[in-house]
C-alpha cells in the first residue's frame, strides 16, 4: 500500500492550513463543502488527491479560488522546542502516533513518539513509501515486520530500514508498547 506522494502532502498541508487560517474544522469544512468528513482527513494527511470538482467544493467552504489557493506558498515551521501537549496527533484508535511539529513543509525528518495499546496493529495491508525509517522501543514489545523478516523488539532494541520494502508493527505481549522513530523524508 504506497502511503502519500509529496505532491499529495503539499496539497494536504496547503489545504489543512488554509483550513485552520479560516477558523473552520475539519467536519465544520466538511459541512460547508458538502463533502464528508473523511475526504477532508484524507486529502490532509495526503492520502488521497481529490478531484478538480472536489477540490473546487472544498475551497468554496474555505472560501478560497483555486489559483489562489495553488498559488499559496507554506511557511516552514520555525518552532525548535515542543512541549508534550504540543505535539501533533495523527493516529487513530489504540495506535497513538504523536509527530514533532504540525508543519512539516521543507522539513527533511519526521519524528513521532508512538505509543501501542494493547493489540494495537499498523493494519493487515503493510505500509510503503519513499523513505528511511528507524526506531527505539523505550518500553513494552513491538513485532516489526519488514518484508519476509519479522522480530519481536523490546526495551532497548532497534530498527532501522527502507521504507520502501513493505512493513508492519503490532505490539505484542501484555503492556503498552511505546516506541521514539524517524522517518526522512516526511513521507509516511
Amino acid at each position: 500500500m504506497k502511503n502519500t506522494s509529496q505532491e499529495d502532502l503539499t496539497l494536504g498541508l496547503r489545504l489543512r492550513t488554509l483550513r485552520e487560517r479560516a477558523g473552520l474544522s475539519q467536519r465544520a469544512l466538511a459541512k460547508k463543502s458538502d463533502v464528508p468528513n473523511s475526504t477532508i482527513s484524507l486529502i490532509e494527511s495526503g492520502k488521497m488527491n481529490p478531484s478538480v470538482g472536489a477540490l473546487r467544493r472544498i475551497l468554496q467552504g474555505i472560501p478560497i479560488g483555486m489559483s489562489d489557493f495553488f498559488s499559496f506558498e507554506i511557511e516552514p515551521e520555525q518552532t525548535v522546542f515542543y512541549a508534550a501537549e504540543n505535539l501533533t496527533e495523527i493516529g487513530k484508535g489504540g495506535l497513538s502516533l504523536r509527530q514533532v511539529g504540525s508543519n512539516l513543509h521543507g522539513r527533511a525528518m519526521m519524528i513521532l513518539q508512538e505509543t501501542y495499546e494493547l493489540g494495537a496493529d499498523t493494519g493487515r495491508v503493510m505500509y510503503v513509501h519513499e523513505a528511511e525509517e528507524g526506531g527505539i522501543v523505550i518500553s513494552g514489545r513491538v513485532e516489526v515486520t519488514v518484508g519476509d523478516q519479522r522480530k519481536v523488539l523490546g526495551p532497548g532494541d532497534a530498527y532501522y530500514f527502507d521504507s520502501r520494502t513493505p512493513h508492519r508493527f503490532r505490539q505484542v505481549g501484555p503492556e503498552v508498547c511505546r516506541v521514539v522513530s524517524a522517518c526522512t523524508p516526511p513521507t509516511f
